[in-house]
């Protein structure tokens, strides 16, 4: 006997490797046992419904639901280990629940999954799993939109630098990046929203054409077996519906045994939840550097070496989770390319992958609500990198006013020279020097030198167009449009039209 039989704690899987998911809501909602759960109240919602439509009797309904509703008794470990000979666990589950239903009502036991093949039961177990693990993970998109959206509002107008390839290009504000953080998540909120209202049972039976329900009808209703031929097709379609109702699932237009939509549209839905959380979790990493300084989270985690260091641990986490979904959705995607009525390996493909997206996507989304509720936004530091260039960040701004004035060719010249001669060392060290009083003095000091733009514009004029603040843009009212506190720029809307500010 493998060890692993003698000594199932030494294959326990309790999230040493996975610290993201480790404790959050969603992996209690995912575990084995969750799946149980969702295959016994699917056995018991088909009994319920072939017993609401007369199909079955209501004790046989009672009696499934009850055994059903004793998860305890239902041996996880012994289900996984005899799934191997049939190659799901549904089937060793029918027989454990179809022998708990006999031991109280022998004439209810054959009612236990009636009509049903493995992949109905499984799928729609699948589907209530999902379900309910979206639940905290919607919450917790929403509390990270509200604490992004508070962020955003709160530094609309707090300029820092923007970055291109790494690089400083021309001043932003942090509204504006908190915005585009809030927007990402939203957008991730209704697409997991959307999915989730969509989840559809599983019935077909086995072939998906829900013969073996249309015929179990026909024994049900022999007395007037001439009539059943004209209503056995609705008999098993309304079947269907009462299905899909006690589940609380969606109603399938068709069986999807290998019609796998449901599935690519959850995984496509979760790839881009990770990759929305994992975009905000890359800027904080960024920003959080050393060297830059700009926010900070609330709570670093700590080394085992370096007691100085604050780790930004929760940007970590979600980032390493964005690296892995992406490839667990690739893997259901490729089970769309499923042959035949049952696919020999795509469907069973499935299930690890969709677990794991659905706890890695819960747990990153229970992490950044916690990282956006607590992040620190430093906007001094922020005004002091935007000084680093020596003003040269604004040189944009430089550009469009300088040719309105000295004409295109001139003013590019002009600022060529000058950038060219800040970045020197001798006035790079000139406008270090003096970037507490304003950051764009060396700058300025190089544009005077050159006697076309003295003349032009004087120190004063310069200064203002150095400063780094005064060209964000229409950063604030993009974060206002955002957030849809101008009515006049919501999106769709003409460009003019009244702001109501």
């Amino acid at each position: 006997m493998p060890s692993s039989d003698r000594h199932p704690a030494d294959g326990q899987d309790v999230g040493l490797l996975t610290p993201i998911v480790a404790g959050s809501r969603v992996e209690a909602l995912t575990g084995d046992a969750a799946f149980v759960r969702g295959m016994l109240d699917a056995e018991a919602a088909l009994t319920r419904a072939q017993a609401a439509l007369g199909l079955a009797p209501s004790a046989a309904a009672a009696a499934v639901t009850a055994a059903a509703g004793q998860t305890s008794r239902f041996d996880v470990r012994d289900l996984a280990l005899r799934a191997r000979s049939g190659g799901n666990p549904v089937i060793p589950l029918v027989a454990d629940l179809t022998a708990a239903v006999a031991g109280h009502d022998p004439e209810a036991a054959p009612y236990v999954h009636r009509g049903a093949t493995s992949q109905d039961i499984w799928d729609t177990a699948a589907m209530l799993v999902a379900a309910r693990a979206l639940e905290p993970i919607l919450a917790d998109l929403d509390r990270t939109a509200a604490a992004l959206a508070r962020l955003a509002a709160e530094h609309r107008d707090t300029p820092m630098p923007g970055r291109t390839l790494t690089q400083h290009a021309v001043p932003t504000t942090f509204g504006l990046k908190a915005a585009g953080w809030r927007s990402l998540v939203t957008a991730a909120r209704d697409r997991l929203a959307a999915v989730r209202a969509a989840l559809p049972a599983q019935l077909g039976g086995a072939a998906g054409t829900l013969a073996a329900f249309q015929e179990h009808a026909a024994q049900e209703h022999a007395p007037q077996e001439h009539a059943l031929r004209e209503r056995r097709p609705e008999s098993a379609l309304r079947l269907l519906a009462a299905y899909t109702a006690e589940t609380g699932l969606a109603e399938p237009a068709l069986p999807w045994h290998t019609l796998r939509t449901p599935i690519a549209d959850l995984a496509g839905a979760l790839a881009f939840a990770s990759g929305a959380l994992g975009k905000l979790a890359a800027d904080v990493l960024v920003l959080s550097r050393t060297e830059i300084g700009e926010v900070s989270e609330n709570i670093g985690g700590g080394s085992s070496a370096m007691p100085q260091k604050a780790n930004p641990v929760a940007s970590v986490l979600i980032a390493s989770a964005a690296r892995q979904v992406p490839a667990l959705a690739a893997v259901l995607y490729g089970s769309l390319a499923a042959e035949d009525e049952r696919p020999p390996g795509a469907w069973h493909a499935e299930w690890q992958p969709m677990r794991e997206a659905l706890r890695l996507v819960g747990g990153s989304a229970a992490a950044a609500a916690e990282l956006a509720e607590g992040l620190r936004a430093h906007p001094r530091r922020m005004g002091d990198n935007l000084d680093l260039t020596g003003g040269l960040i604004v040189s944009e701004r430089l550009s469009v006013a300088l040719a309105a004035e000295l004409g295109r060719e001139r003013a590019a010249r002009a600022v060529k020279a000058a950038a060219h001669a800040v970045q020197t060392r001798a006035v790079q060290t000139r406008a270090v020097q003096a970037r507490a009083e304003h950051g764009g003095a060396g700058l300025v000091a190089a544009l005077l030198a050159d006697p076309a733009v003295a003349a032009a514009f004087g120190e004063e004029r310069l200064r203002e167009l150095t400063d780094p603040a005064g060209y964000t843009g229409l950063a604030g009212v993009l974060v206002d449009r955002a957030l849809g506190l101008a009515p006049g720029l919501a999106p769709g809307l003409p460009p003019g039209a009244p702001t109501g500010h």
